[in-house]
């Protein structure tokens, strides 16, 4: 009991901080989502859930739920998938690992702002590498629908790619060197080793990069804002530019603070389901 007790003091003030610095803005981002509060006509009153049944209603949010979506799923089957790539090849041993591990981190030291302005640059339509690589050099990869939001995934992939293999490194050193003699011993080929014995005990350390990783991309920001600001017509809009845009440029606050909400569910889910899944992935 006295053990108990002890912990529960140790414990207290980091829940009483946490509170203050999660909880408190959560609560009350959900209390004002049940106000109608216009800043610029100083309309603010309570009314209810109508912030919220609008939301169900609101074609533009479900566009931008869905090109969030998207990103999600896409940015992050692709930094999977090339952050093991790039994990295998830091875990071999041989000349050149340290340069390769600096360089690997590059992108990942550079801050999201810096890097987004320079693949603008590169995807310029009139001076951009990419843009002239390309056949025709008439294509504007942010200004053309069908793209624009595919260009923005490149950008993270390239940015975050780092972080995954980062992750997926620490679990593949993980893995016990006996593991592998045992295969060896036994002759079996290096792509059976992989498929048989490294994929099926790496699969917690990939939940747990995936995870951060869908955490991070539902909420992304400031990449796309950079490229395209939502643009164009709002095909490249998500849940975060759309809710900026409402709170910040249209000035309504009470359904900003829905859709900020609303956002918060959606990565709410998405923990839960990571978390599903590194304890299916551990058993």
């Amino acid at each position: 009991m006295t053990e108990r007790r002890a912990a529960i003091s140790f414990v207290s003030p980091a829940l009483l901080a946490l509170g203050l610095v999660a909880a408190y803005p959560i609560l009350a981002a959900i209390w004002l989502s049940l106000h109608r509060d216009i800043l610029v006509f100083r309309d603010h009153r309570f009314i209810g859930g109508a912030n919220w049944s609008f939301l169900l209603r609101d074609a533009r949010f479900w566009a931008a739920l869905g090109h969030t979506t998207y990103f999600v799923l896409v940015a992050v089957a692709f930094e999977l998938v090339l952050g093991l790539i790039f994990a295998l090849l830091l875990e071999t041993k041989g000349r050149g690992r340290g340069v390769l591990r600096a360089a690997v981190l590059v992108p990942w030291a550079v801050p999201t702002v810096v890097s987004a302005k320079l693949w603008a640059w590169l995807y310029d339509p009139d001076h951009g590498l990419i843009t002239h690589l390309l056949p025709g050099h008439d294509v504007n990869l942010l200004g053309t629908p069908l793209i624009a939001l595919h260009a923005a995934i490149v950008v993270d992939v390239w940015k975050t790619t780092p972080f995954v293999a980062l992750i997926l490194l620490a679990g593949l050193q993980s893995i016990p060197d006996d593991v592998y003699r045992a295969a060896r011993i036994d002759g079996a080929p290096p792509w059976t080793t992989f498929r048989r014995i490294t994929l099926p005990l790496l699969l917690p350390t990939i939940a747990v990069a995936a995870t951060f990783r869908a955490l991070d991309a539902v909420r992304v920001f400031d990449a796309i804002f950079v490229l395209t600001d939502g643009g164009p017509a709002n095909t490249t809009e998500t849940l975060s530019i759309y809710a900026y845009k409402t709170m910040l440029r249209l000035g309504d606050f009470g359904y900003g603070a829905t859709l900020s909400v609303a956002t918060f569910m959606v990565a709410l889910a998405i923990a839960g389901v990571g978390i599903a899944a590194q304890r299916r992935a551990a058993r």
